[in-house]
């Protein structure tokens, strides 16, 4: 279960006329707050209890399909600007990183596609 969007940096927040022009009333029903700094939200949801993934392409970062989670304990991913990526301060302040396998030259996918293909694998892998 999704329980809240952790926005961070200078991503819009509602009410901006952007979401509400793609969100179609997500806004009023998706829990979501705001953290100025991305490795502050980070570390407080592993104090929280959280694993805490990023989806970005690294050295260390493993298939989305080798990632191991029942659904039992709280995991939360954490997604970066379409342009540069997640923030090497926090991939380093997350437990692992995760990537989408992707063939061909270009690897990068725009970001509301790569979170639907994550958050729909973390669900069937929840509902094994």
């Amino acid at each position: 279960m999704i329980e809240q969007i952790i926005l961070c940096g200078y991503t819009p927040q509602p009410p901006h006329r952007d979401i509400h022009k793609t969100a179609l009333g997500a806004t009023e029903t998706v829990a979501w707050e705001y953290a100025a700094d991305t490795v502050t939200a980070v570390e407080a949801l592993k104090t929280r209890g959280y694993q805490v993934l990023a989806v970005e392409q690294t050295s260390q970062s493993k298939l989305l399909s080798a990632v191991e989670w029942e659904g039992k304990q709280p995991l939360a991913v954490v997604l970066g600007n379409e342009v540069e990526g997640v923030d090497q301060a926090v991939i380093d302040a997350c437990h692992g990183a995760i990537e989408i396998p992707q063939a061909g030259t270009k690897h990068s996918l725009n970001i509301s596609v790569a979170a639907g293909i994550v958050l729909y694998e973390l669900f069937a892998m929840a509902q094994q």
